[in-house]
């Protein structure tokens, strides 16, 4: 693992993009002929040695020039990252921090990595999260709602009765398939409706008169962390997503969830498809 994939060829893209499912995939774009692509060439290299669940790929502009179009390239270098064939970030220039930064926000973590092996063509969508957007309310101050987030140990629990509301907003529009929650069989919730692309973050009152998309009515065994099934029909462009945590199993006063995560893909905004008509259809002028 950790070594770079050199592509020749157009199709030879298409083909190593498709093969790489959900991992992180960094692309350089490079040409012999540019100072800084050879300056920042060996820092790519201990790069795919150091992040080996990501895919790194090196494409020659002058042999790929579709792709390159395509792809929006016009500078050398430039680093573009996908997941699920998607474009998700680009860094321009051979600046070794921003890349290794960039790397490093969507690298996602061991437990989160290849996808989702439980739901075929799916992955953990949480490196879509935008954090700073994210809400909970009623949430306990020394169990945030950033600790169930990850599976690090903390946890999140409600603060003065039972109830919580969480808002998540995505860094671009997604499908969502399905939820995982791990939580205690006693605290974890029971009753939760699902809103989304809400222009703000509910109130209690809102919640709970409003229509949901879909409402849940969890048994301790889904708070094991298996995925836990949407009408996936309603939830295929996603901007954001609330949950209004009506109640727990036990009917106590304190919610608790230990691991959240939600299952889907990201809408592609790069059509492989297009790669083909770059160069324009006969008749057409540029």
């Amino acid at each position: 693992m950790g070594s770079i994939r050199v592509i020749n060829d157009d199709t030879h893209f298409q083909s190593e993009m498709a093969s790489s499912g959900t991992k992180l995939v960094v692309v350089d774009y490079t040409a012999s002929w540019c100072g800084p692509c050879q300056r920042i060439a060996p820092v790519f290299e201990q790069l795919a040695r150091k992040y080996t669940r990501a895919v790194f790929m090196k494409v020659d502009v002058d042999k790929c020039q579709e792709t390159a179009a395509g792809q929006g390239v016009s500078a050398m270098p430039t680093f573009i990252f996908y997941r699920n064939k998607t474009k998700i970030d680009t860094v321009r220039g051979a600046d070794a921090t921003a890349l290794e930064t960039k790397i490093q926000q969507y690298y996602g973590s061991e437990d989160s990595e290849d996808g989702d092996g439980s739901v075929q063509g799916h992955m953990d969508l949480s490196t879509f999260i935008h954090k700073q957007q994210c809400e909970c309310l009623n949430e306990s101050d020394d169990h945030p709602f950033a600790h169930c987030l990850t599976s690090g140990g903390g946890y999140l629990e409600s603060d003065c009765d039972e109830q919580l509301i969480i808002s998540i907003t995505f860094t671009q529009a997604v499908k969502v398939h399905s939820l995982k929650m791990k939580a205690p069989h006693d605290k974890g919730p029971k009753t939760v409706k699902i809103f989304i692309n809400q222009p703000r973050t509910l109130d209690f009152d809102q919640a709970d008169s409003n229509q949901a998309v879909q409402e849940l009515q969890l048994t301790p065994e889904d708070l094991e962390g298996g995925p836990i099934n949407l009408r996936y029909v309603k939830f295929q462009n996603v901007q954001n997503i609330q949950l209004f945590i009506k109640d727990n199993q036990s009917g106590g006063e304190k919610t608790q969830i230990d691991h959240f995560a939600i299952i889907g893909s990201p809408i592609s905004t790069t059509n492989m498809g297009e790669f083909k008509r770059v160069a324009g259809k006969k008749g057409e002028s540029h």
